[in-house]
């Protein structure tokens, strides 16, 4: 594995030296693109690899097949003397967390988080997102299997960094940053990336369960609950897994992340009808700079609430977080994938007498319900 002692903990992923952090308290995780993978491993190689989608689903294998082949068993790990005993410590409470989910919430481990990879690098990839400047309408990419997504992940910081500026060429806003972690939703034995690693133990946790939650339930081209659902069970998951262990202190710290995320998921949701309602009130392209100046000034207007009203009600966020966090299209769309309807999955979960494995059931056979409906 190289290194054994605690994974390094900067986030420097360029060798241009720029730094790439998350965006505040945005945890981002990869979530079922990783399955992409399945259509180069079936065959689909040769009939791809001469276009541009091809060359980047067979990088995508590459460096897939590179983490596989660097997984060392948790099990051994967690045994190796050699191993500092911070991190021992940290993979022993993995192996815990996926028993917990298959065993108490229904989330199918399969094979996930059992293995160990330690990457030759601080972050995992980067993940770019788009938004058209004067309308609340995501960039997307269509990918084999999962359908259209609002993201595009990329490996080398280079590949990452032109792909931003063509898309602010072409008028985008843009939000490039890195994801520590992600799923191929059970098609292959997902390991734990030394990325991941770094979080404490509330969040590594939550992690683990919100992406065991992606192998459950992964709805085709819907990120957004997705990913929102995902967070909610992971939440509510590493609260309920910690209270069984007897460890109040991180159960009450899971709840107080979780009810900060709740509360930014009004705030962003607020910004986003704010904004939506704006910009459908002055349509067309002869208006389009009148939409740029209301923008602007309704932007200005939100940040003065998050710092005045929001950031003196945060129990675990840093509140010079209000002055910094990013304020643009793209980044509000992107804050949405994982903050969107966050009541309304506690909404079920307090209907449910807090019985977790029981909400899980009902929001998925509702949304199911929901998209047969839809269908019609």
């Amino acid at each position: 594995m190289g290194n054994r002692g605690v994974p390094r903990l900067t986030n420097r992923p360029t060798r241009r030296g720029r730094v790439l952090t998350p965006g505040g308290r945005l945890k981002l995780r990869w979530g079922g693109i990783g399955i992409v993978l399945l259509w180069i491993v079936g065959g689909a190689t040769v009939l791809v690899v001469a276009t541009p989608l091809g060359r980047y689903l067979a990088r995508g294998a590459w460096e897939e097949l590179k983490i596989l082949r660097a997984r060392e068993p948790i099990t051994r790990l967690v045994r190796d003397s050699s191993v500092a005993p911070a991190t021992r410590a940290k993979l022993a409470l993995v192996l815990e967390a996926r028993a917990f989910a298959e065993d108490s919430l229904g989330l199918p481990a399969k094979e996930a988080f059992t293995q160990f990879t330690q990457l030759d690098r601080d972050t995992l990839l980067l993940v770019l997102s788009g938004a058209r400047k004067d309308w609340l309408s995501a960039k997307t990419w269509w990918f084999p299997v999962v359908g259209r997504v609002p993201y595009k992940g990329y490996f080398e910081t280079d590949d990452a960094l032109r792909a931003e500026r063509d898309l602010a060429k072409d008028g985008y806003d843009t939000y490039l940053r890195p994801a520590a972690a992600f799923s191929t939703l059970g098609w292959f034995n997902d390991p734990l990336l030394s990325s991941t690693l770094r979080a404490d133990s509330v969040d590594l946790v939550n992690t683990v369960i919100h992406e065991l939650t992606h192998n459950r339930y992964f709805a085709k081209g819907e990120a957004v609950f997705n990913e929102s659902f995902a967070n909610f069970v992971g939440a509510r998951g590493a609260e309920r897994f910690f209270l069984s262990r007897g460890d109040s202190a991180r159960a009450a710290r899971a709840v107080a992340r979780w009810a900060d995320d709740r509360m930014l998921g009004t705030y962003w949701a607020r910004l986003f009808t704010e904004l939506d309602s704006t910009f459908r009130a002055h349509p067309g392209d002869s208006l389009r700079d009148r939409r740029l100046a209301l923008r602007d000034s309704v932007y200005v207007a939100s940040r003065r609430s998050l710092v005045d009203s929001l950031a003196p009600l945060f129990r675990t966020i840093d509140t010079a977080y209000a002055t910094r966090v990013r304020l643009d299209n793209a980044a509000l769309l992107a804050r949405r994938i994982y903050l969107t309807d966050l009541d309304e999955f506690e909404r079920v979960f307090a209907e449910e007498g807090r019985d977790l494995e029981r909400s899980i059931v009902r929001i998925i056979r509702e949304h199911r319900d929901g998209s047969r409906q839809g269908g019609r």
